[in-house]
C-alpha cells in the first residue's frame, strides 16, 4: 500500500519514474490489482513419461537383421520428462509428475530432473517395480530407424493418483501433458482441470488416438503430419492442405497449433491466422529431444507472456539448439543460448 511518492523516494527516482515502473509491472502480469498485489510464482505442472533413453547410433548404413557397429549412449529420458528438463534449464519454475521405480534409473532420473531446476517431489516413487526404459536406433545421419519402449509402468499413474496431486494443478498457470498417460489419467485432467491452458504432445500416431476426445480442452498442440492427419481425419499430401487440416483442429476447440513437418519445417496457426515455417539449415546430431525442447519453448513463451510470434521464434530455435547436441538434452539449454541463436540466424 505504500505511495509512489514514497517509493519514488526510497528509490532515488521521479514519481513518474515509478509509476511507469508499476505501469509495465501491471501490464506483464506481474502485479494484479491495486495494492500492488505481487502476482504468484508462474509455473508449469508437467505431467508423463520418464525413462531411461537407451540410444544407438551406427557407423554406417544400417543392416537390419544383422549386428551393426556404432556407439551406444544412455540418459535421462522421457517425453514430459525432457519437456520439464528443458523448461527448467529455460529459465521457467517446473513441476514434474511421473512414476518411476525406486531403483537405480529412478533415481538418476529425478536427480537429473532437480539439476535442471525441475521440483520431483509429487512424483510418484513405486517400491519393488523397474523404471521404465526407451530404446532407439539410429543410421550416421541422426535420424530414427526404430524405437521399441517399456513405459507400463506409466499406467499406475492414474485418476486416483493424480487426484492426490490436485493442488499442484489448481495452483499451475499451464499443464503439460504427454499421450503416454493412461486413458483414465488423461480423462482426470481434461475433466477437472479444463479451465487451465493445457499443452499436449501427442507422443506418436498410435497414442494420439487417446487425446481425440479432448480436443476442445487444449490450449496448444503439437502434433506432427501423421498425428495432425490422424486427429484431423484429413491426408495431408500436399503442403496446401495444411490450412484447411488445421482449420479443423481449430474448429474443434484447439487453440493454437504447430505441425512439425521434420526437415520441411512447420506450420503454426493461432486459432486461425496461420504461416509455414521453413527449416533452417543447422546441424544434426540427434534428432529424438528436438520435439521437446520445441515444446518447452512454447510452454516458456506461454508463461512469459510472448507474444505468439515471438513465442514461435524462441521455441523454433530452441529445437534448433537441441539438434546440434548428441544427446537428448542439450547441456547448454537457456534462454540466453537460445537468444543468440536467434540473433546470429538474423545477421
Amino acid at each position: 500500500m505504500i505511495a509512489q511518492s514514497t517509493l519514488a523516494e526510497k528509490l532515488g527516482l521521479s514519481r513518474s519514474a515509478v509509476a511507469g515502473h508499476i505501469m509495465n509491472l501491471t501490464r506483464k502480469g506481474y502485479i494484479q490489482g491495486k495494492g500492488y498485489v505481487i502476482a504468484p510464482e508462474q509455473y508449469a505442472a508437467v505431467i508423463g513419461g520418464a525413462n531411461m533413453d537407451l540410444c544407438g547410433r551406427s557407423a554406417a548404413a544400417l543392416v537390419m537383421g544383422d549386428s551393426n557397429p556404432g556407439e551406444l549412449i544412455s540418459g535421462p529420458g522421457g517425453v514430459a520428462r525432457n519437456i520439464a528438463d528443458n523448461l527448467g534449464r529455460l529459465g521457467s519454475s517446473v513441476q514434474f509428475i511421473g512414476a518411476v521405480g525406486n531403483d537405480l534409473w529412478g533415481e538418476q532420473l529425478l536427480s537429473a530432473c532437480r539439476q535442471a531446476g525441475v521440483g520431483v517431489d509429487h512424483c510418484l516413487v513405486i517400491p519393488g517395480r523397474t523404471s521404465s526404459t526407451y530404446l532407439s536406433i539410429h543410421d550416421p545421419d541422426g535420424e530414427l530407424h526404430l524405437a521399441l519402449n517399456d513405459m507400463a509402468l506409466l499406467e499406475t499413474l492414474d485418476a486416483t493418483e493424480l487426484a492426490r496431486r490436485n493442488g499442484v494443478f489448481e495452483r499451475a498457470n499451464a499443464i503439460v501433458l504427454d499421450a503416454n498417460l493412461s486413458e483414465s489419467a488423461l480423462g482426470y485432467l481434461f475433466h477437472t482441470h479444463s479451465d487451465k491452458a493445457i499443452f499436449v504432445d501427442p507422443v506418436s500416431a498410435v497414442k494420439a488416438g487417446k487425446i481425440a476426445p479432448y480436443l476442445a480442452q487444449i490450449h496448444t498442440l503439437k502434433p506432427n503430419r501423421t498425428e495432425a492427419e490422424l486427429l484431423s481425419g484429413c491426408r495431408i499430401e500436399r503442403p496446401e492442405q495444411l490450412p484447411e487440416v488445421a482449420a479443423i483442429l481449430h474448429d474443434q476447440g484447439v487453440k493454437r497449433l504447430l505441425i512439425s513437418l521434420g526437415a520441411q519445417g512447420a506450420y503454426a496457426s493461432d486459432e486461425g491466422t496461420g504461416q509455414f515455417i521453413s527449416a533452417e539449415k543447422t546441424q544434426v546430431n540427434n534428432v529424438t529431444g528436438a520435439g521437446d525442447a520445441l515444446m518447452a519453448g512454447l510452454v516458456h513463451g506461454y508463461l512469459h507472456h510472448h507474444s505468439w510470434t515471438d513465442t514461435l521464434e524462441f521455441a523454433l530455435a530452441a529445437a534448433r539448439l537441441a539438434l546440434q547436441s548428441e544427446t537428448t538434452i542439450h547441456s547448454k539449454m537457456s534462454e540466453k543460448a537460445v537468444r543468440r541463436l536467434i540473433e546470429e540466424s538474423t545477421c
